[in-house]
């Protein structure tokens, strides 16, 4: 009877911890210290969507010495173009980057080859087109 109840709360805690890893909004690699992670540097890119528009063409370079570069190109509007050269940051936990002194979208967390645009907060971004915001490591 003891084994049953023991079996029975076991079973239960599990589900809940499924159920809970599974409504994360959080990326699975999440926890990494991408800044410990020698390959972090180098070239991202991807379209991400445009509240008028086809969507923007970003490229982000970033290098080891914390400097970046980030192009925009609007897909159909070209006179909307957009480049910045500058330095960022990371958070405490070593997984997220947050480029200094810019209008566009500062924050981005660093996965295993992609980067994550997340909203003007830091947070990630929800909704239908959030994976929409992933740049591709070239």
């Amino acid at each position: 009877m003891m084994i049953n109840k023991i079996f029975c709360v076991l079973t239960v805690a599990a589900l809940a911890l499924g159920l809970c890893a599974c409504a994360s909004n959080q990326p699975i690699d999440a926890g990494r210290d991408s800044e410990n992670i020698p390959d972090w540097a180098g070239v991202y890119s991807g379209v991400i969507p445009s509240a008028s528009g086809s969507g923007i063409n970003v490229t982000i370079t970033l290098r080891n010495d914390l400097t970046c570069d980030v192009q925009y190109q609007y897909i159909d509007r070209p006179e909307g173009d957009f480049t910045f050269t500058g330095t960022f940051k990371w958070n405490e936990a070593g997984n997220v980057i947050t480029m200094e002194d810019t209008d566009i979208p500062p924050h981005y967390q660093i996965g295993e080859n992609r980067l994550i645009q997340l909203d003007m907060e830091g947070n990630p971004i929800t909704g239908m087109l959030a994976d929409n915001y992933v740049l591709k490591k070239q």
